[in-house]
């Protein structure tokens, strides 16, 4: 049941609203001027006041100014016979729910206390909304799964540019995870309660893209039936990503790199501005630094885009992200399809860190999905899994990423997988042939990163440059000597 609070100082209108306003079945209290109106508002919840402009002591438009220095949440609707346009105005202006007129008709007040009290319901609901969101009952927001250092460090970029307004560049292999960095960075700043919007530029057809970035109107071309808004007005205050961003033709790079200096979009069809307030998180597999020497990206965009640059690496550099993903990807896929897993078997977690990934954590997830969706047991073997083949994470190029030295417990784990393929395959391990694999990629990397210098090489390497220079000659340096 609805309060009501009546303030005039004429008790003869008091008393009648107040047997009108409890035979609609509304509780009601009184007051005679806007003072004592006040220390009933401070004292107890009301839904709505129905005030008079003109009482002694304090006025209705003092009692306005009152309720809203004390940020008192109850509605109130203005009675005046002095009805001037100025008189209405200023009392809207001042936090007034609406006004009526004496003498008024009581159909007039029950409507216009209907729709009041409608608003004052949807304001209480958004306060207990609120209220739910900051205990805790917040939408699940985007996250990154991983124990890798490499992923520490990005994850702590994030989580310092998300609260800035700053442009992001999202660059890494495709399925490394871009879209879900575009939604940590949209979720860990002020905008996480507005709009996040996403665009593949790959995805859409050049001639339709203008049109689904900035909108059209009526009649702009044949088909466009309607006015439409873009997506840059769909995330108006939120955030808009804008994946595969190298994929723009160069007439909508221009149209771009205006949007993002002018901050207004003009619609296809359309002469007129409209100003947009969004946060452009872009992202690429390609390198755009080479597009913008070979001419086919703009600088100028690719410098206002690539304010702040945050750079996946691919899962095969950091495989201690692996077996958490999977456990991630297990959990999800078994709760999906009502399965109850126990993880995985030795053979099948050896497998998935063997695998090159070029799909990378899509990739994986894929294959996960695939595995619980045809998986008879309650854990994960190998038979549903991709034959890794022998181990590759000794080839010379890997060997160069692991240089100088692998930590032991890579060497432990290496060690597992390659008695663990021994046992599958049957086939032995050629230990000299490995040793100078390794070998041969450590000394590779020494050379690389001493630019060619074999002497800083050998020095890193802790051998004389004699023994490097025979170890050239062994592995075919047809150079041995520099």
């Amino acid at each position: 049941m609805a309060r009501l609070l009546i303030v005039d100082d004429d008790l003869s209108l008091r008393e009648f609203l107040t047997i009108f306003l409890r035979r609609e079945g509304y509780e009601v209290d009184v007051a005679s001027n806007g003072q004592r109106a006040l220390e009933l508002l401070r004292a107890q919840r009301y839904d709505l006041a129905l005030s008079d402009l003109r009482m002694p002591r304090m006025g209705g438009l003092e009692l306005l100014e009152a309720v809203r220095e004390h940020q008192i949440d109850t509605q109130i609707i203005v009675m005046t016979a002095f009805s001037t346009t100025d008189t209405a105005l200023d009392a809207m202006r001042k936090g007034a729910y609406d006004y009526i007129v004496k003498p008024f008709k009581l159909e007039e007040v029950r409507l216009v206390i209907g729709k009041c009290l409608e608003k004052s319901q949807l304001v209480a609901e958004n306060e207990r909304l609120r209220k739910r969101l900051a205990q805790g009952a917040s939408p699940r927001r985007a996250s990154l799964t991983y124990v890798s250092k490499a992923m520490d460090e990005v994850v702590g970029l994030i989580r310092r540019v998300a609260p800035t307004p700053s442009s992001v560049l999202v660059t890494g292999e495709s399925g490394t995870g871009k879209e879900v960095v575009a939604r940590m960075l949209h979720d860990g700043g002020e905008r996480r309660d507005r709009p996040f919007v996403a665009l593949n530029c790959g995805a859409i057809p050049e001639p339709l893209m203008e049109s689904e970035l900035f909108g059209h109107v009526k009649g702009a071309f044949t088909g466009a039936t309607k006015d439409k808004k873009g997506l840059f007005e769909a995330a108006q205050g939120g955030t808009i990503f804008l994946d595969e961003i190298g994929e723009l033709s160069p007439s909508l790079q221009v149209k771009l790199l205006r949007v993002l200096q002018e901050r207004v979009v003009t619609p296809v069809g359309e002469t007129r501005e409209v100003p947009v307030d969004v946060r452009v998180v872009a992202a690429t597999h390609r390198n755009l630094r080479e597009a913008v020497q070979e001419g086919r990206f703009r600088a100028d965009l690719f410098f206002r885009l690539n304010v702040i640059e945050v750079k996946l690496p691919p899962l095969r550099e950091r495989r201690d992200d692996i077996l958490p993903l999977a456990q991630h990807f297990l959990a999800q896929f078994a709760q999906r399809n009502g399965r109850d897993f126990h993880g995985f078997d030795p053979d099948a977690e050896a497998a998935l860190i063997a695998l090159p990934y070029p799909g990378n954590v899509r990739e994986l997830e894929n294959l996960i999905e695939r595995a619980v969706a045809l998986e008879t047991g309650d854990r994960i073997t190998p038979a549903w899994l991709p034959d890794p083949g022998p181990p590759n994470w000794l080839t010379p190029r890997a060997a160069a990423e692991a240089a100088p030295m692998m930590p032991s417990d890579q060497v432990q784990r290496a060690i597992d997988q390659i008695g663990r393929w021994v046992e599958r395959s049957g086939a032995p391990i050629d230990l000299e042939a490995l040793i100078d694999q390794f070998e041969r990629g450590l000394i590779e990397a020494a050379v690389q990163r001493s630019d060619g210098n074999k002497t800083d090489a050998a020095r890193t390497l802790g051998l004389t440059f004699r023994s490097l220079r025979y170890k050239l000659a062994k592995y075919g340096d047809s150079d041995p000597v520099g």
